[in-house]
């Protein structure tokens, strides 16, 4: 006999709102998908991902997202961890509004969103490829059965100014395969933690390699024990215990 998944209070669903490990998410139709939604209450939605931020986020803390997706990560850790505050950055323009939505809707005010992307300096725009799975967006415009919905102009921001400017403590990286390209320009030394989340059927071996380089450069060091898989943990100092 199959088992059934019954949900709990903290998944129940209310009108118009999906509760997912304790935070509200607007039940929009636009950006959340069925199969968005049930992972959402099942808890599973971005789960490894944090599931190690939660881990290496403290009391005090200022996080650096890179790909904000939803603001699931961000809204959590703003609820669960008393941070100094989170900036995540998010290229696809049609996800902002939803930030703010769930910002309001959690009552977090620790988080500023920046529809930006980072890039090694400042440039002009970058062309931003929206598609109607909003997680298949992306800088490239030619993925395999997934057409393009628009293209959109996006702000091109110098990542090493960001991170001076922002002074980051934990790091939190998921840009679907442009971390191989991007993680090697970073001279910033000041983080505590990283967790990136690699996307190796994109980015191969050398690619890999490369954000692997990036990390210990940093000062980082591969912490296997808080890693799962693609979600791999980085920490300028082992724990003891």
């Amino acid at each position: 006999m199959d088992s059934v998944q019954t949900e709990t209070p903290d998944t129940a669903t209310e009108i118009g709102i999906v509760r997912s490990r304790g935070v509200r998410v607007p039940k929009d139709p636009a950006v959340i998908t069925p199969r968005i939604r049930r992972s959402l209450r099942l808890n599973g939605y971005e789960g490894k991902e944090v599931n190690a931020a939660l881990r290496v986020v403290n009391s005090g803390d200022t996080v650096l997202e890179l790909g904000g997706g939803i603001g699931y990560v961000s809204t959590i850790l703003a609820k669960k961890r008393d941070v100094k505050a989170i900036h995540t950055f998010e290229a696809n323009p049609h996800l902002i509004d939803f930030h703010r939505q769930m910002h309001r809707l959690n009552d977090v005010t620790t988080i500023t969103t920046h529809n930006a992307l980072l890039a090694a300096r400042k440039g002009k725009p970058q062309s931003f490829y929206v598609r109607e799975n909003f997680l298949a967006s992306s800088l490239e415009p030619e993925v395999t059965n997934m057409p393009v919905k628009s293209v959109e102009e996006v702000e091109v921001l110098g990542i090493n100014t960001m991170f001076n400017k922002i002074k980051p403590d934990v790091f939190i990286c998921d840009i679907e395969g442009a971390e191989a390209d991007l993680l090697p320009h970073l001279k910033y030394t000041g983080l505590r933690a990283a967790v990136i989340e690699l996307h190796p059927q994109w980015i191969g071996a050398a690619g890999v390699r490369a954000v692997f380089d990036a990390m210990h450069a940093a000062g980082l060091t591969y912490f296997p024990r808080l890693s799962d898989q693609k979600v791999v943990c980085f920490r300028r100092e082992w724990p003891t215990k």
